[in-house]
Order: structure tokens, then C-alpha cells, then sequence
């Protein structure tokens, strides 16, 4: 018993470490070698890519969901489906609109996120997260260079 009390007291009084920021659009990830680097487009798609791996995560900006209103439906692009940069490949229906999902970058859908078919209002409770669209294996990852940091993203509609 008195061993806890000691370990709670301990963690208590440990100096919490100064923590050094990082550019927006890359994510470091603990314990990984891989850098993790985000890309917006100007009609609110984001993508999240996986230098090691060659994949990149689809979704919706937090501003575009915000925009919809509660999503309602969510039409993704079949998984094995070749997409070209700029193409549509989906679409997402809200109570107040429904709006196309366009492509970020070129390449092969290798999955798709199911929940969203029984739950597509997870698009709003985790747009980013829990809520992306799909996954795309990069045929043209110079692509990544093209798209806005979120810097640039949150000028085109912040104007």
C-alpha cells in the first residue's frame, strides 16, 4: 500500500521535460523511423503520407466538417481502384450539402474506412483520425510537394 502512495508522490514531483515543436505539416512518430508528413488541398482534402511506407490517409479538414453540418453519408472509392491526382473519388452528404471528395495525389487505393459506412457521422467527431476516407499507396510521391502546409490551407479560407 504504502509503495503506491510513494510512486504517486514520485510521479508527482518529476519535472515535466520541455518539449521542442516541430513544422506543422510533419508529425514525428515515437519509436519509428519513418516521417509522417501532412498536405492540404485548397477543396479541404488532407492527406497524411508515410514516407517508409509509401502510403497516404485520406480525410477531411476539420474546417470542411465543419462547413457540412452532421454527415449523413459517405461514398468512398473501391479499394484496388487506380486515382489521379484532382479526380473525384467519392463524396460526402450532410444535412445541409453534399460535396465531392477529389483526390490529393495519384496512385492505388489499397483500403478503405468501413465504420464510416455504419457511422458516417465520425467524419465529424474525428475528420483527421478516427474519420479518414482511405488509403492510397503513391504512385507519384513528389506529389507531397505540391500540396499547402496548413498554413497555406488556413489562408485559403481564412481571407
Amino acid at each position: 500500500m504504502f509503495s503506491v502512495i510513494r510512486q504517486a508522490t514520485r510521479a508527482r514531483s518529476m519535472p515535466l521535460r520541455a518539449v521542442r515543436t516541430v513544422p506543422s505539416n510533419i508529425v514525428r512518430m515515437p519509436a519509428c523511423r519513418s516521417i509522417v508528413t501532412k498536405g492540404y488541398t485548397e477543396e479541404h482534402e488532407v492527406v497524411s503520407f508515410d514516407d517508409e511506407t509509401g502510403l497516404g490517409v485520406v480525410a477531411i479538414t476539420n474546417h470542411a466538417q465543419e462547413s457540412l453540418g452532421d454527415v449523413v453519408f459517405v461514398e468512398l472509392p473501391a479499394v484496388g481502384s487506380n486515382v489521379s491526382k484532382g479526380n473525384q473519388i467519392g463524396a460526402v452528404e450532410s444535412v445541409k450539402a453534399a460535396s465531392d471528395i477529389y483526390a490529393p495525389v495519384s496512385g492505388t487505393v489499397t483500403e478503405v474506412n468501413e465504420v464510416l459506412n455504419s457511422e458516417p457521422g465520425l467524419l465529424n467527431r474525428s475528420p483527421e483520425d478516427k474519420g479518414w476516407l482511405c488509403k492510397i499507396k503513391l504512385s507519384a510521391p513528389d506529389e507531397m510537394k505540391e500540396l499547402l502546409t496548413l498554413e497555406g490551407y488556413k489562408a485559403t479560407w481564412e481571407s
